[in-house]
């Protein structure tokens, strides 16, 4: 009889630790399928992240030399310079010929575009042989080298457009004075403009101005001289009344 009675509670208790096992595995099951699955979303997230990265960042890209650097600052976290020094060495290299080139671009212009010559009178030369009064020139004002007064002459040193302008003032009895502004280059010459004046027929008064200006381009190394055809001309020689100028355009 107590055998009778043993049975079941034997049964009972191998069902409760067979229940028991099957419990704890399927918790472990379970973990271990949790775990599957977040490691499975952890890498689709990385693929993604790899993907939009590729898409939508300079990515370096591969070639018969090993490689490009992106142009970015950082290519997957390591600089550009420091995967590539050669690449800093070259783009130094560049950087300071573009910065020097720059320089060089920018005095030119400012050689072209700023250069001006401004002009007030010395002395006045007569050539009887030429009939000619040749005026002398000092420096009034002037900015930049490209171009030179020496006596009677202004030299053109840096060749472009120019704007040229005079006024000569005369107290002459004749009665018709103008000047000349006549271009020298490798001996031709080149009448740039005149300027002609009436002189008024009141003689006690012989007082009148004559003023021209335009524009021409001026080869490097020609010369500019202003003369009146007249020889013995009598002129005002004060730099608010006679004066020649020339600017860059």
């Amino acid at each position: 009889m107590n055998n009778h009675h043993n049975i079941p509670a034997c049964v009972w208790k191998l069902k409760v630790e067979v229940l028991k096992w099957v419990l704890v595995c399927t918790v472990a099951c379970t973990c271990v399928g949790v775990v599957y699955i977040q490691w499975t979303h952890i890498w689709m997230l990385r693929a993604e992240m790899a993907e939009m990265t590729q898409r939508f960042r300079p990515l370096e890209t591969a070639g018969t030399e090993g490689g490009i650097c992106c142009d970015s600052a950082v290519c997957y976290g390591v600089s550009c310079y420091h995967r590539f020094p050669e690449r800093r060495k070259l783009e130094g290299g560049r950087d300071k010929r573009d910065v020097a080139e720059q320089r060089k671009q920018r005095k030119r212009r400012q050689t072209e575009q700023h250069t001006f010559l401004h002009l007030v009178p010395v002395s006045s030369q007569s050539y009887n042989d030429h009939d000619t009064t040749v005026l002398s020139w000092a420096l009034g004002q002037s900015r930049g080298e490209g171009l030179q007064v020496s006596g009677d002459t202004v030299t053109v040193e840096a060749e472009g457009t120019y704007f040229i302008y005079s006024q000569v003032l005369y107290k002459d009895t004749t009665w018709l004075m103008g000047h000349v502004i006549t271009k020298r280059l490798k001996g031709a010459e080149t009448k740039l403009m005149k300027c002609l004046k009436s002189m008024p027929s009141n003689v006690s008064v012989p007082l009148n101005t004559c003023y021209t200006a335009g524009i021409s381009f001026l080869e490097s190394g020609s010369t500019l001289q202003l003369s009146v055809p007249r020889k013995s001309a009598e002129l005002i020689l004060t730099a608010h009344a006679t004066f020649m100028g020339l600017f860059s355009i």
